[in-house]
């Protein structure tokens, strides 16, 4: 008897176990932007965005604080609005930008602060240094995709870089130092 309620009890926990694993979601390219601002001399706040990037999520329902993210994008996918501002961004002022370089983020932990939100820690490697932020993360739904017809969830994040960190402070403090950054993605169940 007992070995039938142990084996019984295993059964359940490995079944458990199973379902509470973290499932793989892509990130859906057309519908995740990352968009930040600066202030420009004190006169007005300029704006730039990032879209049609690649990325994973390793997403536990059960357990939020089990997932994982990691995101990756070229330096000159970066849009500007301004081909004279983009070409700017992109010369020895600030990334003096290759082709390949690319800005990518690889969560290290995941701390749940309530139903739907998280402080998301990782590393930021941005123009050639890595440093760790932390994402204030909210989710905002996870449910069937009405037009895919499959699991999605969608995210959004903020933070604030400090662009002399990642050796971009050229004309501080009178462009922003601080950078508020906003992201918004959504992501699909990865087929099997």
């Amino acid at each position: 008897m007992k070995t039938a309620l142990l084996a019984a009890a295993l059964s359940v926990a490995a079944v458990t176990a199973a379902v509470a694993a973290p499932e793989k979601y892509t990130l859906d390219s057309s519908h995740s932007q990352i968009v930040f601002s600066y202030n420009h001399l004190g006169f007005s706040t300029g704006y730039g965005m990032f879209s049609g990037f690649a990325g994973e999520i390793m997403f536990d329902q059960e357990d939020p604080a089990n997932s994982s993210v990691s995101v990756s994008m070229p330096v000159k996918s970066m849009l500007t609005g301004w081909q004279e501002r983009f070409d700017h961004f992109m010369s020895e002022d600030f990334f003096d930008a290759t082709d390949d370089e690319m800005v990518s983020f690889t969560s290290t932990g995941i701390e749940v602060t309530g139903d739907t939100t998280a402080k998301i820690t990782g590393d930021l490697t941005l123009n050639g240094v890595t440093k760790p932020v932390v994402l204030d993360a909210k989710l905002n739904q996870v449910g069937d995709h009405p037009m895919a017809g499959k699991p999605w969830a969608g995210f959004d994040a903020t933070t604030t870089l400090v662009r002399s960190d990642y050796n971009l402070g050229q004309f501080a403090p009178f462009v922003s130092d601080e950078v508020p950054v906003m992201i918004s993605i959504e992501a699909m169940k990865a087929d099997s």
